[in-house]
């Protein structure tokens, strides 16, 4: 008798155990995109299970470096996500794609932690997670409690949510790449031309409701034609992406770079005014003067144009207006450079 209550009351611990990764599933099978996905997956089983340290993991070298900017990305996250060696990463769960659980030795999976962060958990299970069947990463819980977590548990039921995880991001990062592909250029990897309408319509409101300043960089690349006839078009495709790698890696986090046709860009600059953006320009233009194109065996000057404007400027109601000013002043720029030349 004793043993069918026992057996009676392990079922139905197992059936609330299972209703509870029921409603976790449920609540992340809709989820769209990477940064809500985590979000919800990880406040769903602090929820239901009242566990004190959820976090995820992801291994530095992996496909979906946009997965770990996305995650980035989110305030929650920021103090739950730890990025990780892959040889470092596998060396803890032995390379194995099953949960491992843990309550000694736990200074190895130190390693794990998010930064900055220390939990001071007695029992850890690591949850090993994929995308198209490589590992990229795990989700982790820590407990106070030596038992929570124990290397002789089943852990049938963390194996089947890692499996649900896994199809969610296979599902998600496709929905985002056909989204990536929709708003990036393909040749530079900007944003392209739609994108920067929308985001320009977004960051003007943005700036009219909180009276902050709004600026506007028009670019575009001297000589552009004369370099394709000189060298070729593979050669005005590699200047192209240099261009836009070198505005990357110039222009603040928070500045956005675009593709707007052929060889011009658009720079978005939230909180700049039209000096500031000057100084932008010049900065831009000093490196590209420093710094040529290095292509072959030939090392090819790279001249850009710049036409700033600002929502501060006279006459602006709108981001078309904003946008036209740019490109006017651009166009000027332009007029300028061909009169010196000429002389």
């Amino acid at each position: 008798m004793i043993e069918i209550d026992e057996m009676l009351e392990h079922i139905t611990v197992n059936e609330e155990i299972a209703k509870k990764f029921f409603e976790i599933e449920a609540g992340i099978l809709s989820v769209d995109n990477f940064r809500d996905l985590f979000e919800k997956l990880l406040l769903l089983i602090e929820e239901k299970f009242s566990i004190p340290h959820v976090w995820i993991t992801m291994v530095r070298e992996n496909d979906v470096l946009h997965l770990i900017e996305a995650l980035e990305s989110s305030e929650v996250l920021k103090e739950r996500l730890s990025v990780v060696k892959r040889k470092a990463f596998l060396r803890l769960i032995n390379e194995k794609d099953f949960p491992v659980l843990v309550n000694e030795n736990l200074k190895p999976f130190y390693a794990l932690l998010p930064k900055n962060q220390k939990y001071f958990a007695r029992s850890l299970a690591v949850v090993p997670i994929s995308l198209d069947g490589e590992l990229i990463g795990s989700l982790n819980l820590g407990d106070f409690s030596e038992s929570r977590f124990q290397p002789d548990m089943d852990t049938f039921f963390l194996s089947q949510l890692a499996v649900k995880i896994s199809l969610c991001i296979s599902n998600v990062t496709a929905r985002e790449r056909l989204a990536f592909l929709a708003s990036r250029d393909p040749l530079t990897g900007l944003r392209n031309r739609r994108e920067m309408e929308t985001v320009l319509d977004g960051e003007f409101s943005r700036a009219v409701r909180y009276g902050t300043p709004l600026a506007v960089l028009f670019i575009d690349c001297d000589d552009f034609k004369a370099v394709n006839d000189t060298y070729g078009h593979d050669c005005g495709d590699t200047l192209l992406k240099y261009l836009a790698d070198q505005m990357r890696a110039v222009i603040r986090k928070n500045d956005l770079a675009f593709r707007f046709a052929g060889d011009e860009f658009v720079v978005v600059l939230p909180n700049q005014s039209s000096r500031e953006a000057l100084k932008v320009s010049e900065r831009l233009q000093r490196f590209f003067e420093k710094h040529p194109l290095k292509f072959q065996e030939a090392l090819i000057p790279v001249s850009i144009s710049c036409g700033t404007s600002s929502t501060r400027d006279p006459g602006i109601k709108d981001p078309e207006a904003l946008l036209k000013k740019a490109d006017e002043r651009l166009y000027e720029v332009k007029q300028e450079k061909k009169l010196r030349n000429s002389k």
